[in-house]
C-alpha cells in the first residue's frame, strides 16, 4: 500500500498513519481556540497506566501574550521555522501517582510512555483537522521549567509546533531538502516472536 507521499506499508493500515509526518513549513496563520482544543480533547482519551493520565499541556497561540516565551525556549535553528507555527505546546508528564486506596504517591514508571500516547493522539487529530505538527526536542529544559513555572515531580518531554502547512519553498534553502516524509525500518527490524533476536 502506498500514498501520495511515497511511503509504502508492508500490511494494510489506515492511511492516516503514513500521511502523518513532521513538516517544518507553516503558513503563520492563527489557530482557532476551539480547533486547538479539539487536539487536546483527542489527547485526553489516550491510554495510560492505572488511568493516571500524567500528561499536561501548556500552550501559546501565535501573537498571544505567551507566544514569545514558548518560542524562545527553542534553539535558534528551530526558531527559524517554528516562528511560523500557529501554536506552540509544551508537553510535560507527572512522574508519580496516587493509586486507588492509597494516600501516598508512588513512582509512575510509564509517565513518558503515556505522554507519548497522548502526543500521538494529538498529532493524528491534528492531521484529521487539516493541521500539521512537529515535535521539538532541542530546547532549553531548565529555562522551560522556570519560564513555565513547572514544579518538581513533572518531567519536561517535548515542545510541539502546530499549524497550517505551507509549501516547502517557504522554508530557508537549507531546510527545503529535509521537508519530506521520512521512511521507516522494515517490520523485521523491530518485531520478533518469542525472544530478542534483533541486530543492534
Amino acid at each position: 500500500m502506498s500514498d501520495s507521499n511515497q511511503r509504502i506499508t508492508e500490511y494494510d493500515i489506515n492511511p492516516i498513519f503514513i500521511q502523518r509526518w513532521s513538516p517544518r513549513a507553516f503558513t503563520g496563520e492563527a489557530i482557532d481556540e476551539s480547533l486547538l482544543f479539539s487536539l487536546f480533547e483527542a489527547a485526553r482519551w489516550a491510554p495510560s497506566a492505572n488511568n493516571s493520565q500524567p500528561w499536561r499541556f501548556i500552550y501559546a497561540k501565535r501573537d498571544s501574550a505567551h507566544w514569545h516565551a514558548l518560542l524562545g525556549l527553542t534553539n535558534e535553528n528551530n526558531q527559524r521555522w517554528a516562528a511560523k507555527a500557529g501554536a506552540i505546546v509544551a508537553l510535560i508528564s507527572k512522574t508519580s501517582h496516587i493509586r486507588n486506596g492509597e494516600t501516598e504517591p508512588s513512582p509512575l514508571r510509564n509517565h513518558s510512555l503515556d505522554a507519548g500516547a497522548a502526543w500521538t493522539s494529538l498529532a493524528l487529530q491534528a492531521l484529521y483537522a487539516g493541521l500539521a505538527t512537529h515535535a521539538i526536542g532541542s530546547f532549553d529544559r531548565e529555562k522551560a521549567r522556570e519560564v513555565l513555572s513547572i514544579p518538581e515531580g513533572f518531567h519536561i518531554e517535548i515542545l510541539i509546533a502546530i499549524g497550517k502547512q505551507a509549501e516547502r519553498d517557504s522554508l530557508p534553502a537549507d531546510l527545503q531538502a529535509r521537508e519530506q516524509p521520512t521512511p521507516r525500518q522494515s517490520l523485521s527490524q523491530f518485531v520478533a516472536e518469542g525472544s530478542f533476536s534483533f541486530r543492534e
